[in-house]
Protein backbone atom coordinates (compact mmCIF):
# COMPACT_ATOMS: atom_id res chain seq x y z
CA UNK A 1 0.00 0.00 0.00
CA UNK A 2 1.51 3.10 -1.02
CA UNK A 3 0.20 6.74 -1.65
CA UNK A 4 1.43 8.36 -4.69
CA UNK A 5 0.90 11.90 -5.63
CA UNK A 6 -0.35 12.77 -8.72
CA UNK A 7 -1.08 15.79 -11.08
CA UNK A 8 -5.09 15.91 -11.40
CA UNK A 9 -6.34 15.77 -14.80
CA UNK A 10 -7.11 19.31 -16.76
CA UNK A 11 -11.01 20.64 -16.26
CA UNK A 12 -11.20 17.28 -13.69
CA UNK A 13 -13.94 19.40 -11.87
CA UNK A 14 -16.02 19.17 -15.27
CA UNK A 15 -15.38 15.42 -15.67
CA UNK A 16 -16.90 14.06 -12.39
CA UNK A 17 -19.66 16.38 -12.77
CA UNK A 18 -20.37 14.36 -15.71
CA UNK A 19 -20.85 11.52 -13.79
CA UNK A 20 -23.01 13.00 -11.13
CA UNK A 21 -20.53 13.93 -8.89
CA UNK A 22 -21.16 17.91 -8.08
CA UNK A 23 -19.89 18.10 -4.40
CA UNK A 24 -16.52 17.86 -5.44
CA UNK A 25 -15.33 21.19 -3.87
CA UNK A 26 -17.47 22.10 -1.00
CA UNK A 27 -16.19 25.81 0.33
CA UNK A 28 -15.63 24.74 3.89
CA UNK A 29 -13.10 22.40 2.78
CA UNK A 30 -11.18 25.17 0.91
CA UNK A 31 -8.42 25.08 -0.18
CA UNK A 32 -8.58 21.08 -0.34
CA UNK A 33 -11.58 19.54 -2.43
CA UNK A 34 -13.96 16.30 -1.10
CA UNK A 35 -13.03 14.99 -4.82
CA UNK A 36 -9.03 14.55 -4.31
CA UNK A 37 -7.09 13.25 -7.59
CA UNK A 38 -4.01 14.59 -6.45
CA UNK A 39 -2.89 11.60 -4.93
CA UNK A 40 -4.16 7.87 -4.74
CA UNK A 41 -3.48 4.66 -2.98
CA UNK A 42 -1.50 1.71 -4.80
CA UNK A 43 -2.56 -1.93 -3.34
CA UNK A 44 -0.65 -5.36 -4.95
CA UNK A 45 -3.31 -7.66 -5.18
CA UNK A 46 -3.05 -10.12 -2.39
CA UNK A 47 -3.29 -6.66 -0.23
CA UNK A 48 -7.06 -6.39 -2.18
CA UNK A 49 -7.93 -10.12 -1.36
CA UNK A 50 -6.48 -9.45 2.27
CA UNK A 51 -9.13 -6.57 2.57
CA UNK A 52 -11.74 -8.54 0.96
CA UNK A 53 -11.20 -11.45 3.18
CA UNK A 54 -11.54 -9.47 6.59
CA UNK A 55 -14.49 -7.81 5.14
CA UNK A 56 -16.11 -11.16 4.43
CA UNK A 57 -15.11 -12.09 7.85
CA UNK A 58 -16.44 -9.57 9.85
CA UNK A 59 -19.49 -9.88 8.06
CA UNK A 60 -20.49 -13.27 8.85
CA UNK A 61 -19.13 -11.67 12.40
CA UNK A 62 -20.94 -9.13 12.66
CA UNK A 63 -24.09 -11.11 11.89
CA UNK A 64 -23.42 -13.68 14.63
CA UNK A 65 -23.24 -10.72 17.07
CA UNK A 66 -26.67 -9.56 15.78
CA UNK A 67 -28.01 -13.32 16.69
CA UNK A 68 -26.36 -13.01 19.83
CA UNK A 69 -28.07 -9.78 21.03
CA UNK A 70 -30.95 -11.26 19.55
CA UNK A 71 -30.74 -14.51 21.51
CA UNK A 72 -29.42 -12.72 25.32
CA UNK A 73 -31.77 -9.81 24.63
CA UNK A 74 -28.61 -7.02 25.21
CA UNK A 75 -30.97 -4.51 23.68
CA UNK A 76 -30.90 -2.05 26.54
CA UNK A 77 -26.72 -1.85 25.94
CA UNK A 78 -27.37 -0.75 22.77
CA UNK A 79 -30.31 1.88 23.90
CA UNK A 80 -32.37 -0.12 21.62
CA UNK A 81 -36.16 1.49 21.82
CA UNK A 82 -38.21 -1.33 23.71
CA UNK A 83 -40.88 -0.59 21.35
CA UNK A 84 -38.58 -1.54 18.50
CA UNK A 85 -37.41 -5.06 20.15
CA UNK A 86 -40.18 -7.14 18.70
CA UNK A 87 -39.84 -5.80 15.32
CA UNK A 88 -36.58 -5.82 15.19
CA UNK A 89 -36.92 -9.71 15.99
CA UNK A 90 -39.57 -10.02 13.42
CA UNK A 91 -37.41 -8.86 10.63
CA UNK A 92 -34.84 -10.63 11.70
CA UNK A 93 -36.60 -13.72 11.16
CA UNK A 94 -38.94 -12.75 7.94
CA UNK A 95 -35.30 -11.36 6.37
CA UNK A 96 -37.19 -8.77 3.93
CA UNK A 97 -34.43 -6.94 1.59
CA UNK A 98 -31.89 -5.32 2.80
CA UNK A 99 -29.17 -3.76 0.35
CA UNK A 100 -25.82 -2.83 1.52
CA UNK A 101 -23.57 -1.31 4.07
CA UNK A 102 -19.95 -0.42 4.76
CA UNK A 103 -17.14 -1.23 6.70
CA UNK A 104 -14.75 1.15 7.71
CA UNK A 105 -10.85 -0.44 8.07
CA UNK A 106 -7.47 1.12 9.57
CA UNK A 107 -4.59 -0.44 7.88
CA UNK A 108 -1.33 0.85 6.45
CA UNK A 109 -0.46 -2.17 4.00
CA UNK A 110 0.98 -5.88 4.15
CA UNK A 111 4.47 -4.50 5.18
CA UNK A 112 3.32 -3.06 8.49
CA UNK A 113 3.27 -5.99 9.42
CA UNK A 114 -0.48 -5.92 10.99
CA UNK A 115 -3.88 -6.96 9.94
CA UNK A 116 -6.89 -4.64 8.87
CA UNK A 117 -8.16 -3.44 11.48
CA UNK A 118 -12.20 -2.75 11.34
CA UNK A 119 -13.04 1.05 13.03
CA UNK A 120 -16.74 0.31 12.68
CA UNK A 121 -19.86 -0.76 10.35
CA UNK A 122 -22.11 2.06 8.79
CA UNK A 123 -24.69 -0.83 8.02
CA UNK A 124 -27.86 1.53 8.01
CA UNK A 125 -27.03 5.13 5.97
CA UNK A 126 -23.45 4.68 4.41
CA UNK A 127 -22.54 7.41 1.55
CA UNK A 128 -19.82 7.94 0.03
CA UNK A 129 -21.14 5.52 -2.80
CA UNK A 130 -21.15 7.37 -6.11
CA UNK A 131 -17.74 7.99 -6.11
CA UNK A 132 -16.62 4.46 -4.96
CA UNK A 133 -18.78 3.15 -7.25
CA UNK A 134 -18.56 5.20 -10.34
CA UNK A 135 -16.42 8.16 -10.28
CA UNK A 136 -13.23 6.57 -9.52
CA UNK A 137 -13.77 4.09 -11.68
CA UNK A 138 -13.89 6.48 -14.49
CA UNK A 139 -10.76 8.36 -12.84
CA UNK A 140 -8.99 5.08 -13.61
CA UNK A 141 -9.90 4.40 -17.29
CA UNK A 142 -8.90 7.77 -18.13
CA UNK A 143 -5.44 8.03 -16.39
CA UNK A 144 -4.52 3.82 -16.08
CA UNK A 145 -1.47 4.03 -18.66
CA UNK A 146 0.02 6.93 -16.41
CA UNK A 147 0.07 5.80 -13.20
CA UNK A 148 3.38 5.03 -11.48
CA UNK A 149 4.02 1.73 -9.88
CA UNK A 150 6.23 1.98 -6.57
CA UNK A 151 6.17 -1.48 -6.35
CA UNK A 152 8.81 -1.75 -8.63
CA UNK A 153 10.31 -5.16 -6.68
CA UNK A 154 7.32 -7.09 -8.29
CA UNK A 155 8.05 -8.90 -11.35
CA UNK A 156 4.67 -7.86 -12.60
CA UNK A 157 4.61 -3.96 -11.69
CA UNK A 158 3.89 -3.00 -15.14
CA UNK A 159 0.86 -4.96 -15.28
CA UNK A 160 -2.47 -2.92 -16.28
CA UNK A 161 -3.70 -1.55 -13.23
CA UNK A 162 -7.38 -2.84 -11.51
CA UNK A 163 -9.54 -1.57 -9.19
CA UNK A 164 -11.38 -3.10 -5.96
CA UNK A 165 -14.37 -2.43 -7.36
CA UNK A 166 -17.42 -4.40 -8.66
CA UNK A 167 -20.07 -2.04 -6.88
CA UNK A 168 -22.19 -0.85 -9.44
CA UNK A 169 -22.61 -4.43 -10.99
CA UNK A 170 -23.44 -5.87 -7.61
CA UNK A 171 -26.23 -2.71 -6.80
CA UNK A 172 -27.69 -3.49 -9.91
CA UNK A 173 -28.14 -7.15 -9.12
CA UNK A 174 -29.42 -6.75 -5.48
CA UNK A 175 -31.91 -4.50 -6.68
CA UNK A 176 -32.88 -7.25 -9.24
CA UNK A 177 -32.84 -9.95 -6.94
CA UNK A 178 -34.99 -7.73 -4.78
CA UNK A 179 -37.61 -6.36 -6.81
CA UNK A 180 -40.22 -9.36 -6.85
CA UNK A 181 -40.79 -8.29 -2.99
CA UNK A 182 -41.01 -4.77 -3.03
CA UNK A 183 -44.52 -2.83 -4.08
CA UNK A 184 -44.00 -0.10 -6.81
CA UNK A 185 -42.93 2.78 -7.04
CA UNK A 186 -40.17 1.81 -4.13
CA UNK A 187 -39.65 5.95 -2.86
CA UNK A 188 -35.89 7.23 -2.23
CA UNK A 189 -36.47 9.22 0.87
CA UNK A 190 -33.64 11.33 2.19
CA UNK A 191 -32.27 15.09 3.40
CA UNK A 192 -31.49 18.09 1.54
CA UNK A 193 -27.97 17.11 2.94
CA UNK A 194 -25.13 17.10 -0.61
CA UNK A 195 -24.09 13.96 -0.05
CA UNK A 196 -27.18 12.44 0.80
CA UNK A 197 -28.60 13.64 -2.31
CA UNK A 198 -25.76 12.57 -3.83
CA UNK A 199 -26.21 9.04 -2.97
CA UNK A 200 -30.60 8.67 -3.04
CA UNK A 201 -29.96 9.60 -6.77
CA UNK A 202 -27.27 7.20 -7.66
CA UNK A 203 -28.82 4.42 -5.48
CA UNK A 204 -32.25 5.22 -7.61
CA UNK A 205 -30.13 5.37 -11.02
CA UNK A 206 -29.31 1.49 -9.69
CA UNK A 207 -32.28 0.68 -8.95
CA UNK A 208 -34.46 2.16 -12.56
CA UNK A 209 -31.66 0.22 -14.12
CA UNK A 210 -32.55 -3.21 -12.52
CA UNK A 211 -36.32 -2.82 -13.79
CA UNK A 212 -37.21 -1.31 -10.68
CA UNK A 213 -39.95 1.74 -10.86
CA UNK A 214 -38.74 4.77 -8.42
CA UNK A 215 -39.92 8.24 -6.86
CA UNK A 216 -38.01 10.50 -5.01
CA UNK A 217 -39.30 12.08 -2.45
CA UNK A 218 -37.76 14.41 0.62
CA UNK A 219 -38.38 12.93 4.21
CA UNK A 220 -40.03 16.03 5.20
CA UNK A 221 -42.67 15.41 2.54
CA UNK A 222 -43.94 11.84 3.82
CA UNK A 223 -46.76 12.65 5.65
CA UNK A 224 -49.36 10.98 7.49
CA UNK A 225 -53.28 9.34 6.81
CA UNK A 226 -54.01 8.50 10.09
CA UNK A 227 -57.89 7.11 8.55
CA UNK A 228 -55.52 5.31 5.56
CA UNK A 229 -53.39 4.27 8.66
CA UNK A 230 -50.29 4.65 6.31
CA UNK A 231 -48.02 6.95 5.11
CA UNK A 232 -48.38 9.17 2.17
CA UNK A 233 -46.65 11.48 -1.00
CA UNK A 234 -47.33 14.92 -1.47
CA UNK A 235 -50.39 13.29 -3.98
CA UNK A 236 -51.78 11.03 -0.94
CA UNK A 237 -50.25 8.35 -2.31
CA UNK A 238 -49.47 5.41 -0.08
CA UNK A 239 -46.33 4.88 0.43
CA UNK A 240 -45.24 1.06 0.00
CA UNK A 241 -41.68 0.03 -0.45
CA UNK A 242 -39.32 3.11 0.67
CA UNK A 243 -35.76 3.03 0.84
CA UNK A 244 -35.03 5.78 3.36
CA UNK A 245 -30.94 7.48 3.39
CA UNK A 246 -32.54 8.20 7.51
CA UNK A 247 -30.95 6.81 10.43
CA UNK A 248 -33.42 4.60 12.47
CA UNK A 249 -32.51 5.37 15.47
CA UNK A 250 -33.34 8.95 14.72
CA UNK A 251 -36.65 8.12 13.13
CA UNK A 252 -38.26 6.46 15.86
CA UNK A 253 -37.17 8.87 18.06
CA UNK A 254 -39.67 11.37 16.17
CA UNK A 255 -42.97 12.27 15.97
CA UNK A 256 -44.13 9.65 13.16
CA UNK A 257 -41.15 6.98 14.80
CA UNK A 258 -44.24 5.41 16.52
CA UNK A 259 -46.24 4.91 13.37
CA UNK A 260 -43.31 3.66 11.41
CA UNK A 261 -43.25 1.10 13.75
CA UNK A 262 -46.87 0.83 13.81
CA UNK A 263 -47.01 -0.12 10.42
CA UNK A 264 -43.69 -1.99 9.92
CA UNK A 265 -45.43 -5.37 9.14
CA UNK A 266 -47.35 -3.83 6.21
CA UNK A 267 -44.30 -1.52 4.64
CA UNK A 268 -41.16 -2.74 3.28
CA UNK A 269 -38.10 -0.85 4.02
CA UNK A 270 -34.53 -0.95 3.30
CA UNK A 271 -33.01 -0.98 5.03
CA UNK A 272 -34.63 -3.14 7.70
CA UNK A 273 -34.76 -2.26 10.68
CA UNK A 274 -33.32 -5.19 11.98
CA UNK A 275 -29.44 -2.87 10.88
CA UNK A 276 -30.04 -0.76 14.15
CA UNK A 277 -27.90 -3.64 15.97
CA UNK A 278 -25.51 -3.41 13.67
CA UNK A 279 -24.97 0.25 12.88
CA UNK A 280 -24.94 1.07 16.67
CA UNK A 281 -21.21 1.33 17.92
CA UNK A 282 -22.31 -1.07 20.64
CA UNK A 283 -21.77 -3.79 18.47
CA UNK A 284 -17.66 -3.36 19.22
CA UNK A 285 -17.69 -4.58 22.71
CA UNK A 286 -19.88 -7.17 21.67
CA UNK A 287 -17.81 -8.10 18.91
CA UNK A 288 -14.97 -8.48 21.06
CA UNK A 289 -16.07 -10.31 23.68
CA UNK A 290 -17.41 -12.80 21.26
CA UNK A 291 -14.22 -12.99 18.87
CA UNK A 292 -11.41 -11.57 21.85
CA UNK A 293 -8.19 -11.42 20.34
CA UNK A 294 -9.34 -11.19 16.40
CA UNK A 295 -6.68 -10.18 13.87
CA UNK A 296 -9.15 -8.00 12.27
CA UNK A 297 -10.40 -6.92 15.65
CA UNK A 298 -9.74 -4.05 18.40
CA UNK A 299 -10.57 -4.39 21.52
CA UNK A 300 -13.56 -2.44 22.67
CA UNK A 301 -15.95 -2.02 25.64
CA UNK A 302 -18.67 -0.44 27.27
CA UNK A 303 -17.35 2.69 29.06
CA UNK A 304 -19.82 1.93 32.49
CA UNK A 305 -17.96 -1.45 32.60
CA UNK A 306 -14.29 0.21 33.79
CA UNK A 307 -13.24 -3.49 34.90
CA UNK A 308 -13.02 -4.58 31.71
CA UNK A 309 -10.75 -1.53 29.99
CA UNK A 310 -8.66 -0.95 33.60
CA UNK A 311 -5.00 0.10 32.12
CA UNK A 312 -5.94 0.82 28.71
CA UNK A 313 -4.34 3.92 27.74
CA UNK A 314 -4.75 4.56 24.21
CA UNK A 315 -8.21 4.29 22.54
CA UNK A 316 -10.79 6.30 21.30
CA UNK A 317 -14.40 7.09 23.07
CA UNK A 318 -17.41 6.97 20.84
CA UNK A 319 -21.36 7.64 21.31
CA UNK A 320 -23.37 4.65 20.25
CA UNK A 321 -24.84 6.52 17.40
CA UNK A 322 -22.21 9.06 16.71
CA UNK A 323 -21.62 10.34 12.93
CA UNK A 324 -19.37 12.25 10.53
CA UNK A 325 -17.01 12.15 13.43
CA UNK A 326 -19.00 13.91 16.26
CA UNK A 327 -18.38 13.73 19.50
CA UNK A 328 -14.78 11.42 19.08
CA UNK A 329 -12.47 11.53 21.97
CA UNK A 330 -8.96 9.99 21.12
CA UNK A 331 -6.72 9.58 24.20
CA UNK A 332 -3.04 8.83 23.79
CA UNK A 333 -1.00 7.43 26.81
CA UNK A 334 -3.90 8.66 28.88
CA UNK A 335 -4.06 11.85 27.93
CA UNK A 336 -6.89 13.27 25.63
CA UNK A 337 -5.15 14.61 22.23
CA UNK A 338 -8.70 15.18 19.92
CA UNK A 339 -12.07 15.73 21.14
CA UNK A 340 -14.67 16.54 18.77
CA UNK A 341 -17.76 18.66 19.30
CA UNK A 342 -21.44 17.32 17.88
CA UNK A 343 -24.93 16.49 19.22
CA UNK A 344 -24.40 13.05 20.39
CA UNK A 345 -25.20 11.90 24.32
CA UNK A 346 -25.71 8.27 26.11
CA UNK A 347 -23.92 5.58 26.55
CA UNK A 348 -20.22 5.43 24.86
CA UNK A 349 -18.10 2.57 24.37
CA UNK A 350 -13.83 2.61 24.33
CA UNK A 351 -11.73 1.44 21.56
CA UNK A 352 -8.31 0.53 21.12
CA UNK A 353 -6.49 2.66 18.94
CA UNK A 354 -5.23 1.16 15.69
CA UNK A 355 -1.75 0.58 14.63
CA UNK A 356 -0.46 4.13 13.00
CA UNK A 357 -1.82 4.00 9.33
CA UNK A 358 -0.09 7.31 8.39
CA UNK A 359 1.14 8.56 4.93
CA UNK A 360 2.69 11.99 4.02
CA UNK A 361 1.45 14.21 1.56
CA UNK A 362 3.49 16.52 -1.34
CA UNK A 363 4.11 18.91 1.58
CA UNK A 364 4.91 16.20 3.96
CA UNK A 365 1.58 16.76 6.15
CA UNK A 366 0.12 13.58 7.72
CA UNK A 367 -2.38 12.07 6.11
CA UNK A 368 -5.04 9.42 7.57
CA UNK A 369 -6.94 6.75 4.61
CA UNK A 370 -9.91 5.33 5.88
CA UNK A 371 -10.55 2.02 4.08
CA UNK A 372 -14.62 2.01 3.31
CA UNK A 373 -15.42 -1.99 2.24
CA UNK A 374 -18.43 -1.92 0.77
CA UNK A 375 -20.89 -4.74 1.20
CA UNK A 376 -23.37 -6.07 -1.10
CA UNK A 377 -25.70 -8.92 -0.70
CA UNK A 378 -23.49 -10.59 1.88
CA UNK A 379 -20.37 -10.30 0.47
CA UNK A 380 -17.50 -7.59 -0.14
CA UNK A 381 -17.57 -5.54 -3.44
CA UNK A 382 -15.30 -2.63 -3.60
CA UNK A 383 -13.23 0.01 -1.71
CA UNK A 384 -13.38 3.65 -1.35
CA UNK A 385 -10.73 5.61 0.58
CA UNK A 386 -11.63 8.66 2.96
CA UNK A 387 -8.51 10.44 3.74
CA UNK A 388 -8.01 12.97 7.12
CA UNK A 389 -5.43 15.60 7.72
CA UNK A 390 -5.67 14.12 11.65
CA UNK A 391 -6.87 10.87 12.76
CA UNK A 392 -10.78 11.58 13.17
CA UNK A 393 -12.78 11.18 9.79
CA UNK A 394 -15.17 13.81 9.49
CA UNK A 395 -16.82 16.26 6.86
CA UNK A 396 -13.68 17.60 5.87
CA UNK A 397 -12.44 14.45 4.74
CA UNK A 398 -11.60 14.13 1.13
CA UNK A 399 -12.39 10.70 -1.10
CA UNK A 400 -9.05 9.98 -2.69
CA UNK A 401 -9.23 7.10 -5.48
CA UNK A 402 -7.21 3.73 -5.58
CA UNK A 403 -6.25 1.18 -7.69
CA UNK A 404 -4.52 -2.41 -7.65
CA UNK A 405 -1.74 -4.14 -9.77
Amino acid sequence: MQRITLTPRADWQTKVESMGLTYHSPEMMAPRTYWDESACYEFTSAEVDTLEAAANTMQGMCLAAAQHVIDHRRYAELEIPSDAIALIEWAWNAEPPALYGRFDFSWAGAESGQSPKLLEYNADTPTSLLEAAVVQWHWLEAVAESLPSKHSFLPFHTAKPDQFNSIHERLIAKWKDIKPFLKSPVYFAGTDEPEDILTLAYLQDTAQQAGVSTQPIAMLDIGWNEGRNSFVDLKEARIDSIFKLYPWETMMAEQFGVHALAVYRDMHWIEPIWKTLLSNKGILPILWELYPNHANLLPAYFEANIADYHGMRDFVRKPLHSREGANITVVRNSVTTVSTEGPYDGTRILQALAPDAVFQDRANQPRYPILGLWIIDQECGGMGIRESSGPVTDNLSSFVPHYFR
